[in-house]
């Protein structure tokens, strides 16, 4: 075994961990067939020269092209994870816990289609009053969130049902049961929801190799980005087959980790709750600080003081915000990128995305419009004395989504982009280049009432002489599958 670490070191600490075995069998010419087996997946094979024989050792491939599918296929996962969301109608019963569901029927659909003689008797003067007082006066309609959350709940059963007749032992855990305890247990987490049920999964997730597969439970509200296709959905039993079959892509998205230093360094983060109950199916909320900071838990003590460091334990797989906490007021800091001297800055706050990301925010912060392309168009126009088509539609909306896909880039790439949003004052480096590209990016705050918001989800503290790194491992990576069609 001494020369088999020789031409896989990589396979040692999975090998000594307890996570992988190997069986050797001797071939002709004095090759040998190496079977490896590692928990969670298939086995694979791959063909070893003795050492002795090996010319150039530093021409031996890599673990990674060494190893390959053979005999079966390349995801056999024994244990699945599933995490759920919770719809909307789910949210409004826990709100509105005082209420039966009787109440909340007869509360909905009287403000919608009447009362069914035989069904229900009318409503008590209270239950009116609570009607006006919640769903009503916000103008929610009772009827289609119990659609929609007969929808997901459909597909959330499908997916469970199906794992399970895969003989894939199955847990079905919702936000508050994500524990890391759940997530150590599986080998593969799936999560039916949104995006932003697949971002809560993804925050958790240390491993490079435990994948994060996203079924999107109600494709008809919204698209899915990380998700598979939608699809898939109602056809999740050969998804899964495709996927036991080794039928698709491994697909690493790239994520950021955030190195915070300062005062309020350790400071648990603040979970934004009313975003998350107004629009849950855009919305995720970690529970981070609820699982790590029980309230019987003995404190552990931090480092204090300016001098105070660590690296978040959540990665950022879409996006951070810097800025004030009121959007409303100006945002000061210093920025420096990929090691240039700070500068200093006043804007709207400032974004940094991923490759993943760059298709969200970043994007609806840095897209144009075709009215904005065709004014531009006019200018030139005017400017150049040239006859440009600015009356050509087809040619507006041509150049305008050419503009747009350029801000998006390969999610598998350690790059990350930023944007500095709305900036009050130029005359400093990044006057003609209020956004770009970086590798790494120190931020410095400024403000005294301001935050560090990770994938819309955690917020922390970024006041007054906070330093914030942002930096892309590839061991931060995060697994996940694609479809080649």
């Amino acid at each position: 075994m001494k020369n088999i670490w020789k031409v896989f070191p990589a396979l040692r600490k999975t090998y000594q961990s307890g996570h992988a075995s190997f069986q050797l069998k001797e071939g002709s010419g004095g090759v040998w067939k190496v079977s490896v087996h590692v928990v969670g997946f298939s086995s694979r094979s791959a063909m070893y020269a003795p050492a002795s024989s090996v010319v150039d050792p530093s021409a031996a491939r890599s673990p990674s092209s060494e190893l390959r599918t053979v005999d079966g296929p390349a995801f056999a996962p024994k244990r699945a994870l599933v995490l759920t969301k919770f719809s909307r109608y789910e949210f409004e019963k826990r709100r509105h816990a005082d209420l039966t569901e009787e109440e909340l029927v007869k509360d909905r659909n009287s403000s919608v289609s009447g009362f069914q003689e035989g069904v229900f008797d009318a409503p008590s003067p209270t239950c009116i009053r609570k009607r006006k007082d919640k769903l009503e006066a916000r103008g929610s309609d009772y009827n289609s969130l119990l659609h929609h959350h007969k929808i997901h709940t459909k597909n959330r059963e499908l997916v469970v049902n199906t794992l399970k007749q895969k003989g894939i032992e199955t847990r079905l855990v919702d936000r508050f049961e994500y524990t890391d305890a759940n997530i150590d247990w599986a080998d593969v987490i799936f999560t039916t929801g949104g995006d932003g049920t697949f971002l809560m999964a993804a925050s958790k997730i240390h491993s490079k190799n435990k994948p994060v597969i996203g079924i999107n439970s109600d494709p008809s509200r919204s698209i899915g980005y990380l998700c598979l296709p939608g699809h898939c959905t109602e056809n999740f039993p050969l998804a899964l087959e495709r996927l036991l079959t080794g039928k698709f892509q491994w697909m690493w998205r790239q994520r950021m980790r955030v190195t915070l230093k300062g005062e309020h360094a350790f400071d648990p983060p603040v979970e934004l709750h009313d975003q998350q109950l107004q629009y849950p199916e855009y919305r995720f909320l970690d529970c981070w600080q609820e699982q790590h900071l029980r309230r019987d838990s003995t404190p552990t003590p931090h480092p204090t003081g300016d001098d105070a460091s660590r690296v978040l334990p959540v990665r950022s797989l879409n996006e951070v915000f810097v800025g004030e906490t009121l959007s409303s007021r100006v945002s000061y800091y210093e920025l420096s990128i990929d090691g240039s001297p700070r500068v200093k800055l006043k804007s709207s706050g400032l974004t940094v995305c991923t490759g993943t990301g760059s298709t969200s925010w970043s994007f609806n912060i840095n897209k144009v419009t075709p009215q904005c392309v065709q004014r531009i168009l006019d200018i030139v126009s005017v400017e150049t004395g040239m006859a440009f088509p600015t009356k050509d539609q087809q040619l507006i909306e041509k150049i305008t989504t050419k503009f747009n896909n350029s801000l998006i880039f390969d999610p598998s790439k350690c790059l990350m982009a930023y944007t500095i949003r709305d900036p009050v004052v130029f005359g400093t480096d990044f006057s003609s280049k209020p956004r770009g590209f970086a590798k790494r990016i120190e931020v410095k705050s400024r403000m005294f009432d301001a935050c560090l918001v990770i994938d819309g989800g955690l917020s922390f503290v970024f006041n007054d002489g906070a330093t914030a790194i942002f930096e892309m491992h590839e061991d931060d990576a995060l697994r996940t599958v694609q479809f080649a069609d």
